[in-house]
């Protein structure tokens, strides 16, 4: 397991170091005006309303150069293309609070671990008006020594206005995210040996109707997933929903 995440990590580090964020996305929301979504990289992502900025999973400082600093940061998990704090470090303010699983929370310095806010699988906190919910991410069968044990890491669940934004971590199609309920924007993982396949991510998409899904994350051990390959399925299956691609891994000559 150390070497497959090991060498993922690797090959991310040398994606970086030539990184060009994909376009950013605008929704808008009654209450809160325009939302702006940043695809970063690999499971990196920025969401922007006003003035209120939240990274989720910033990886490889370099990718983050020029783009706004964050108010809140979340972590899902403490494998290096999640939790990376070399980036932390480098894109936080002084006012900028973390919101982590304790696994992650264990090994951050004193200084972040008092802007911290650790929220379980199931928790809920508000941090600027934004509402967040904790939400289990493991892999399937259960098991004590998978890559991703239950109640380890979180995905997350914000609540910016009336919208609902599904961040997925590193999971499967768990029963946690097949009963999500109404979600405007889903951010959904597909790499082996690490997350899931194309065709039972598509299958839990089509089992939670988000409005909008944006496969992310998948870049695997076999390379990178076939994310029109996963648009096909879920296109045929649910007509409503608006299943946008986006480069995640936006690198020269890739």
């Amino acid at each position: 397991m150390k070497t497959f995440v090991s060498s993922l990590f690797l090959l991310l580090m040398l994606c970086q170091v030539q990184a060009q964020p994909a376009a950013p996305d605008t929704i808008t929301d009654k209450k809160m005006g325009n939302i702006i979504i940043q695809p970063v990289q690999h499971a990196s992502l920025i969401l922007k309303v006003g003035k209120l900025v939240i990274y989720a999973d910033p990886f490889g400082a370099n990718n983050f150069k020029g783009l706004p600093a964050p108010d809140i940061i979340l972590i899902s998990d403490i494998h290096g293309d999640h939790f990376d704090p070399k980036s932390i470090d480098a894109v936080k303010t002084p006012n900028t609070i973390l919101v982590v699983p304790q696994v992650v929370a264990d090994k951050l310095s004193e200084a972040d671990k008092a802007k911290a806010v650790v929220l379980k699988n199931g928790d809920k906190s508000t941090q600027s008006g934004i509402g967040i919910e904790a939400i289990p991410m493991y892999n399937l069968p259960e098991s004590e020594t998978s890559r991703h044990t239950k109640g380890r890491g979180n995905g997350y669940v914000l609540t910016i206005g009336s919208k609902r934004f599904y961040i997925s971590g590193d999971t499967q199609g768990i029963p946690e995210m097949r009963g999500l309920k109404n979600i405007d924007v889903a951010f959904v993982c597909m790499n082996l040996p690490f997350t899931m396949d194309v065709k039972e991510a598509a299958d839990a998409v089509l089992a939670f109707q988000p409005k909008i899904v944006y496969p992310y994350h998948y870049r695997g051990q076999g390379g990178l997933s076939d994310v029109n390959g996963f648009k096909s399925l879920v296109d045929a299956g649910g007509k409503s929903i608006d299943v946008r691609l986006r480069n995640w891994y936006a690198t020269i000559g890739q």
